[in-house]
């Protein structure tokens, strides 16, 4: 296997799943994001979505979403599961990742491509500037409604880490970068986000 990387968020959460998973055996190749070596053919060849990170398989074949490629290595790996040993546990964690999915990631970092990202965005998709801040209003509004949600819980399933806390947190990690950082009256978030920031993993 072999598993293009880049900056972003995106891939970030693959190497932070890798790492909690204890796999470190797969080497990598960086893609230029910024310069824009994942628009050029060569690597669209690879993943017509242009993105990053993409995971090329033994048989030649690509996973390019980012849940895909951590169910994938979940599920070939050794090791504790961080989607589920069992039918429930694992449709747990993909109702969660769905959630943080489209109803926080999605506003979020629509928000700021087409905000303080809009300058590096407009040639590389459609834009739409007027939405930016109605966008990173509904992503505000989910994480309030999560943080009672998880109230009580060290994880956001429960006492189980999962996909769902890495996705969250890697997102959450760089929006604080991107001017929507995480409101402190989300005492739940906030709490569970230190906890997963002093994991080894975060530094990933």
């Amino acid at each position: 296997m072999l598993l293009f990387d880049s900056i972003g968020p995106n891939p970030k959460t693959v190497r932070m799943f890798m790492a909690e998973r204890g796999i470190t055996s797969i080497p990598v190749q960086t893609v230029d994001l910024r310069g824009g070596e994942n628009r050029q053919p060569a690597y669209l060849a690879k993943n017509p979505a242009g993105q990053c990170p993409a995971l090329q398989l033994d048989d030649g074949s690509y996973l390019t979403e980012i849940t895909a490629i951590c169910e994938y290595l979940d599920e070939t790996s050794p090791g504790n599961s961080l989607i589920g040993a069992t039918p429930q546990e694992r449709a747990e964690t993909r109702m969660w990742t769905r959630r943080i999915d489209l109803g926080i990631i999605e506003p979020l970092t629509a928000g700021y491509r087409y905000g303080e990202g809009l300058k590096f965005f407009t040639p590389r998709m459609r834009c739409i500037p007027q939405a930016a801040d109605d966008l990173k209003a509904l992503a505000k509004e989910k994480l309030a409604w999560l943080d009672g949600l998880i109230a009580g819980r060290q994880f956001i399933r429960g006492d189980r880490l999962s996909l769902a806390d890495i996705l969250l947190f890697v997102f959450l990690q760089f929006a604080a970068n991107v001017g929507q950082p995480l409101d402190p009256a989300n005492t739940n978030l906030t709490a569970w986000y230190e906890r997963m920031a002093a994991r080894p993993s975060a530094a990933a």
